[in-house]
């Protein structure tokens, strides 16, 4: 069965892919599987250097990839460059592996007794990514698996598998050994038939809270390791001294960039005391000047949704709050023809426990909550179920210290509207946002992917 794939600025039709059965995705695993066994034996320098070629390549074709991922996921080509070029920075990354995979070593512990610990790969890693980020997430996982010397089944988002595809291509150019890289398309089905083979020794997932949660109870249920990300509320508190032309310039950024698909983005602002005034006009009036089109074109500041069953989720959202007699402050309703085109909408005076301020939209849905002192809005933020992202905005070094030591989130921001580490450091959340216990990349990566193993050892005289 053939899986036809379209531009969703145009719905010109793209390309497609062949969704794996059962069968085939289970004949992926075993292939990865007896790869295993010699890719293993590989040593780690030898192993490094092939994503050394890797990330070179992955860097003369940054810009055809750049070009898959606006075309596929609709997202602008300046957007699409940074992905990429987050992406082969979690390449470089993993070029590191002959350090990163050192262990610890202390001779006589007891009389006559030195002990050692060493990391080793796993096996079979699988890996299952979103659709709003088809470059820079199969990057976070598939090079740093393979470089420490596990193989790999990548299973991208049916919504955008074409990138996928390339990475896999640009990887074999590259002289990846049969098996140890694999790619396989498909929905649940497909995810599932990975999850369950015996070879595969661990998951990772991105994508949402329920999806998450699932694949954890499932791959735990058949004594996997996983990592599962999940959905994100990501809070943006202004206060009264940060109002400026550069804070609206960062929420506007964080809220609307990528259509508001990204589980980093700011969709919830919470202006303490009079900064709302001030703030909410300089919101709309830079959101309204936002040029919505093909992600490709020049100018164009936002693409379309991922598809119509999105647009009409989100529109949804909007509909609902307009009958509860939410303040809309914009909401223009003018998008181009021919895509799945949402327009930036934003709300002020939002109640905190509104689903506009609570739910998981991934649109371009920006809801202002107002909050008398710091104080209440940590409170705010912290009464979400989800703990991804959160940022200040602010010119005071005690508020800043206080917001970062009080908020429950994995990942803070400090006059930084999109709070995302670099790839030597770990990328996740708490609460809702992630089930299991490890993160992706940086040393959370090398953790998940390989085994530590104790040796005590003790030499008769």
């Amino acid at each position: 069965m053939q899986l036809r794939v379209h531009d969703k600025a145009t719905g010109e039709r793209i390309g497609e892919v062949s969704i794996a059965q059962r069968d085939e995705a289970e004949r992926a695993v075993a292939i990865a599987s007896e790869a295993f066994a010699s890719w293993s034996k590989v040593p780690v320098v030898e192993r490094a250097r092939l994503l050394f070629r890797y990330a070179d390549a992955l860097e003369h074709r940054r810009e055809e990839l750049a070009l898959s991922v606006s075309r596929e996921n609709g997202k602008t080509l300046a957007d699409a460059r940074a992905e990429v070029r987050r992406g082969i920075e979690a390449v470089e990354f993993s070029c590191g592996m002959p350090s990163l995979m050192m262990g610890d070593a202390l001779p006589d512990i007891a009389r006559g007794i030195d002990s050692i610990s060493t990391r080793h790969p796993l096996g079979v890693c699988v890996g299952i990514t979103p659709f709003n980020f088809p470059a820079m997430i199969p990057l976070w996982m598939f090079p740093i698996a393979i470089a420490a010397g596990n193989t790999f089944v990548l299973k991208p988002s049916p919504q955008t598998p074409l990138t996928s595809e390339l990475l896999f291509s640009v990887a074999e150019d590259c002289g990846f050994p049969p098996g140890v890289l694999r790619v396989v398309h498909g929905g649940a089905e497909t995810a599932e038939a990975l999850i369950d083979r015996p070879e595969v020794a661990a998951v990772s997932f991105v994508g949402s809270s329920a999806a998450a949660r699932h694949v954890q109870q499932r791959a735990v249920a058949a004594h996997k390791r996983v990592q599962a990300l999940g959905g994100a509320k990501n809070f943006l508190i202004v206060m009264p001294d940060a109002v400026s032309d550069e804070t609206c310039d960062a929420v506007i950024g964080a809220s609307f960039g990528g259509a508001g698909q990204r589980c980093l983005a700011g969709s919830v602002v919470v202006t303490v005391g009079v900064a709302g005034d001030a703030f909410a006009p300089m919101l709309v009036n830079a959101a309204r000047k936002l040029r919505l089109g093909r992600g490709v074109d020049d100018g164009v500041e936002m693409g379309p949704v991922v598809s119509d069953e999105a647009l009409a989720r989100i529109r949804g959202y909007v509909e609902r709050a307009r009958g509860a007699g939410v303040e809309i402050l914009l909401d223009s309703g003018t998008v181009p023809s021919g895509g799945s085109f949402a327009a930036p909408v934003i709300f002020d005076r939002v109640d905190p426990s509104s689903e506009l301020a609570r739910d998981e939209i991934f649109g371009p849905i920006l809801a202002i909550v107002r909050a008398a002192s710091l104080d209440d809005a940590i409170d705010v933020a912290n009464r979400s179920r989800y703990g991804n992202a959160s940022s200040i905005f602010t010119r005071d070094g005690r508020a800043a210290r206080s917001f970062a030591a009080r908020i429950e989130v994995g990942m803070v921001g400090v006059n930084v509207g999109i709070a995302a580490p670099m790839a030597f450091f770990p990328f996740g959340g708490v609460k809702d946002s992630i089930f299991g216990d490890l993160r992706c990349h940086g040393k959370d990566a090398i953790a998940f992917y390989t085994q530590q193993r104790v040796v005590i050892s003790r030499w008769p005289s």
